[in-house]
């Protein structure tokens, strides 16, 4: 089974090719193939499917095996991998996912695709509410991209310790299918700093949903402008909450680590 490697901004995923066989038992090669020392290593499984909605399906699926409903930077690199590998000459394309369909600009340069521009649609946010972590109370604004965010003001990211909020990203009272929790860091109106701990993986290099959600909780508190430079622990992604239509977009790099071949027969069979 041959697989790709990618990357946004360290954010990193292993990639399959699933335009006409699909493995069997997604979330368990998920789990195995993502394990970084005796897998591939990587946030998570990506697979480029077939959509009769779009003009493709990604399916992404965490490192514990669980399936994500969006990633930002999972979905540039797919973009990447349609248009290095030719299964399409668009640069312009649109991509079904469980949050819905995104629609991805594809830019170019040397007939290799080094950014993307995703529109990743209208935010969901929420009144800011408080949480209770190792018995101390925390305000956070709660934010959706298609999947579920609590973003939380600092006074510095590098210095706060981020497992405090490790339990919202499992199923808790607070939040019953678990949150993607960012802590923010205002370094000027246009200028964010930002980590995250994903459901499912952790703490990550960088989120591209979360970076969303941050300008945007960022934004109603009045703390930012509608575009910004978010500054994730991977790089930096520009980020706009368009005021005429409402949709954020995000952009971007992607990059190709490594090709290689999974042997284990386990997950050789389609379905």
């Amino acid at each position: 089974m041959r697989f790709i490697k990618m990357q946004g901004l360290g954010n990193d995923y292993v990639y399959l090719d699933c335009t006409k066989s699909v493995p069997g038992d997604l979330p368990g090669l998920a789990r195995v193939i993502s394990d970084r020392h005796f897998g591939v290593g990587s946030d998570g499984l990506i697979c480029v499917c077939p959509s009769d909605k779009a003009d493709f399906q990604m399916k992404m699926f965490n490192a514990d095996g669980s399936q994500g409903e969006m990633c930002g930077n999972g979905i540039r690199c797919v973009g990447k991998l349609v248009y290095d590998r030719g299964l399409t000459d668009k640069t312009e394309l649109t991509v079904e996912t469980l949050a819905g369909i995104k629609t991805l600009e594809l830019h170019t340069q040397g007939g290799r695709v080094t950014a993307v521009t995703v529109d990743m649609g209208v935010p969901v946010p929420e009144e800011p509410r408080t949480v209770t972590c190792q018995g101390k109370e925390y305000r956070g604004r709660p934010v959706s991209m298609g999947n579920p965010h609590i973003v939380f003001p600092v006074t510095s990211v590098k210095d706060f310790n981020l497992q405090i909020h490790a339990p919202l990203s499992i199923p808790n009272p607070a939040f019953p299918s678990g949150v993607n929790v960012e802590i923010m860091e205002v370094l000027d109106p246009g200028h964010l700093r930002m980590r995250v701990w994903e459901r499912g993986s952790g703490e990550t290099l960088a989120c591209g949903t979360g970076a969303c959600a941050t300008l945007v909780a960022a934004v109603l508190e009045g703390l930012a402008e509608r575009s910004a430079t978010v500054r994730l622990l991977g790089g930096d992604l520009e980020i706009r909450w368009d005021e005429d239509d409402g949709h954020v977009y995000m952009t971007g790099p992607a990059v190709t680590v490594f090709e290689g071949e999974w042997p284990d027969t386990e997950f050789q069979g389609g379905n």
